[in-house]
């Protein structure tokens, strides 16, 4: 099997895997505890705090462990509002392809009377700053855009963002779940407040995520209940875990630049190859996106069938986010960037891994070729577009 689907969730590394069964076998005692076991295993929880720090450049005391992005999004946005709101604030912006953790957390507080504003990303997928910094107003309270988009790859300007944010004294939080351990992510250097990510985008666990909060920033408690994480997230840590997520996100950190080489070559033979395909089209910007992201749009098939006809052949892939993957809906993100639904429901998306090989990358090209020419075979849709009863979109 060619496992092409890094973004939905990656392998464990083996040392992740070593990490955590040494830590359940080793350090099994409640951190909270005063013996000696529990403080043992606090003692795994604070060295991972700083490993998981140094990676981003922050202080340890700045990074607060979760159950992953999802919740590192909500808990950031939420405190962002309510701080927002005992000034008066009420105003937020976002994206419109932002993850559904950070759309549906921004639907809720627009049912409370907060105001949402959602900027275009363009058909390249990209925000504009000078557009940001029209839509900021007295009462805006929060900036919230993601760090890489999870379906088409694309990198946003946040160091600028970030800029344009700290100077109109608004916070600013991104989700950086796809971008961490595969582009270089600095909070100080990229003005960024806040930071979700998820472990498993980086070869950890499932399970275990982190939110980063600049020291002065008052976090509110999504869960209550214990004192743990500085009272900020109640429940008692999965240390093991945690341990696992340190040992990956150093790791990945360590070898990012080697293996975003190898995976430019890979990722840009994929574009060349696919771009081959009549009546095809590359989702989000060709040059300012992750280094394993490819997404495409092939006019005339189903999306799903071309999935499940890869799979037959030893491909796993997708079409867009594994969140969202039982949905009959085009994917939002594509619609955001101006992709008529029809044309939205034959995507593809490769989100390859840095153990994409050479003679793999073009047994995707080759098959991705040939299933969809197979699809077009029997589309209705495509007969149509061949006799001219209807415009090629594509």
């Amino acid at each position: 099997m060619i496992y092409a689907d890094n973004a939905a969730t990656t392998k464990m590394s083996p040392a992740a895997v070593n990490e955590m069964i040494s830590v359940i076998n080793s350090n099994y005692g409640n951190p909270s505890s005063l013996y000696t076991l529990g403080q043992q295993a606090k003692e795994v929880l604070e060295a991972a705090r700083e490993d998981v720090a140094g990676v981003i450049n922050a202080e340890a005391r700045e990074i607060y462990f979760t159950s992953g992005g999802s919740e590192a999004d909500n808990q950031a946005i939420i405190s962002a509002a309510r701080i927002g709101e005992k000034k008066g604030k009420k105003h937020i912006i976002s994206t419109a392809f932002e993850h559904h953790a950070v759309l549906h957390t921004l639907k809720k507080l627009e049912r409370e009377g907060f105001e949402i504003t959602l900027l275009d990303v363009h058909e390249n997928g990209l925000v504009r700053p000078s557009e940001l910094e029209a839509a900021i107003r007295e009462e805006t309270c929060l900036v919230t855009i993601m760090y890489a988009n999870n379906e088409i790859g694309t990198i946003q300007p946040i160091r600028e963002i970030g800029k344009i944010c700290r100077e109109h004294g608004v916070l600013f939080h991104t989700d950086a779940v796809q971008a961490i351990g595969h582009i270089p992510v600095d909070v100080v250097a990229d003005n960024i407040d806040m930071l979700s990510s998820s472990a498993h985008k980086f070869h950890g666990p499932k399970g275990v995520g982190f939110l980063y909060v600049k020291k002065g920033i008052r976090l509110l408690s999504l869960i209550e209940g214990g004192a743990q994480e500085r009272g900020k997230r109640a429940g008692t840590e999965n240390v093991p875990g945690i341990a696992a997520m340190a040992v990956a996100i150093k790791e990945v950190a360590a070898a990012r630049e080697k293996n975003a080489e190898h995976l430019l070559k890979n990722r840009n033979r994929l574009i060349q190859g696919l771009s081959e395909i009549p009546h095809s089209a590359l989702n989000g910007d060709a040059k300012n996106r992750l280094p394993g992201n490819v997404n495409f749009c092939f006019e005339g098939i189903e999306g799903e069938s071309l999935l499940l006809l890869l799979d037959d052949r030893g491909i796993a892939a997708s079409s867009g986010s594994a969140c969202t993957s039982g949905s009959l809906d085009p994917s939002h993100v594509l619609l955001a960037i101006g992709r008529v639904h029809d044309v939205a429901h034959g995507s593809l998306r490769l989100s390859i891994g840095e153990d994409i090989t050479e003679e793999e990358t073009e047994y995707i090209i080759k098959n991705v070729k040939e299933v969809v020419e197979y699809l077009r075979g029997f589309s209705p849709i495509w007969r149509d577009l061949m006799a001219g009863k209807r415009e090629f979109i594509l």
